[in-house]
């Protein structure tokens, strides 16, 4: 078995099959009961309460759409970025 370098595979940030298959399930769901989404929220929230619905729809809604990582920006050798702005006059 060769040593070094990984070829071959999936690229990185690339979902596996069993993930994407899920997310497209999830999304199918989601795009296939949307006018009858409104109404299990609103029975959701008569039953429980407004925060009850919120919470369903928050859960539902991280499936279908991805959370965001949350990225940081640094300098060289991870020291603090200097920004600079300025403005030229027009010539």
């Amino acid at each position: 078995m060769a040593k070094g370098k990984k070829t071959g595979g999936r690229q990185a940030g690339t979902p596996n099959k069993a993930t994407l298959a899920a997310r497209e399930a999830i999304a199918t769901f989601v795009d296939g009961n949307a006018d009858r989404l409104q109404g299990w929220l609103d029975q959701i929230a008569a039953d429980k309460g407004p925060e009850a619905a919120f919470e369903c729809f928050t859960k539902l809604l991280e499936f279908h759409v991805p959370k965001l990582a949350r990225q940081e920006h640094t300098g060289q050798n991870g020291q603090a970025m200097k920004l600079q702005i300025g403005w030229m006059a027009p010539e």
